[in-house]
């Protein structure tokens, strides 16, 4: 066997100190981000548990606004007053979601839940073994009762999979994500900035319908949140979708 020269044992010895040291700074980062999430989750009373620690580094490494892909939709109108803007009214095409049920005591703590166990499946928890891409918003249908003066415990929380991954989505690992092909839709969509919970949502319905023309043309008791930002943000961006009659 050849001698190892000094200068390659050294470039080898190097390289492997700076891959250590490369690991370690990536070990810190993720135990810096779990460390937040968890204390995120406690105020939401939710447990974030040590196994998202990958997940939340993947997802924060890529979620650059220019990586995130938007949901697709045609504008029909904008229904402004006075210069501000009312409600906007879209047409979002047929497409396949990822999907998943939840029924905690608090809807902050459904949709924190639902949230990470779709993080999971993005994350290559999936057939593709791949990490899928962030799009946004990540959906929640909500319900009510017909008044629409309380909501029901049960949400769902919806993930709008990548144009490229709709005619074969991959298959989650997770028995409980479902993927679903949801129908074109109308809906009637306003904005709304904060924390998610069922006061303000509540709040937020109550207000759409006011302002709509003819709120009988949507759904009574089926609503859509739509969330641009983490839940683990402060100052949340938010829309309220009511959803058209079919």
């Amino acid at each position: 066997l050849a001698e190892e020269s000094p200068d390659s044992a050294y470039h080898s010895h190097g390289s492997s100190l700076e891959e250590e040291a490369a690991e370690r700074m990536d070990d810190e980062e993720q135990e810096r981000l779990l460390n937040y999430w968890q204390s995120v989750g406690r105020g939401h009373q939710v447990d974030v548990p040590r196994d998202m620690a990958e997940p939340i580094q993947q997802l924060t490494r890529n979620n650059n606004p220019q990586e995130r892909q938007s949901i697709p939709f045609t504008l029909i109108q904008r229904k402004e007053k006075l210069g501000d803007l009312l409600y906007e009214k879209r047409q979002y095409g047929k497409a396949k979601w990822a999907c998943i049920k939840m029924k905690e005591k608090q809807y902050e703590q459904s949709i924190c839940l639902g949230f990470m166990k779709l993080m999971r499946y993005i994350c290559e928890q999936n057939s593709s073994g791949l990490y899928l891409g962030i799009t946004v918003p990540i959906v929640t249908i909500v319900h009510t009762n017909e008044a629409q003066s309380a909501m029901t415990q049960a949400v769902t929380v919806a993930y709008y999979l990548p144009e490229v991954l709709q005619d074969q989505p991959p298959h989650p690992f997770d028995s409980d994500i479902i993927i679903e092909e949801w129908p074109a839709t109308i809906v009637y969509s306003r904005s709304f900035r904060g924390i998610t919970n069922e006061d303000s949502i509540m709040r937020e319905i109550n207000l759409l319908a006011a302002i709509l023309e003819s709120p009988e043309l949507c759904l009574r008791d089926t609503f859509i949140i739509a969330g641009y930002t983490n839940p683990a943000a402060a100052n949340r961006h938010n829309e309220i979708w009511f959803l058209q009659r079919p």
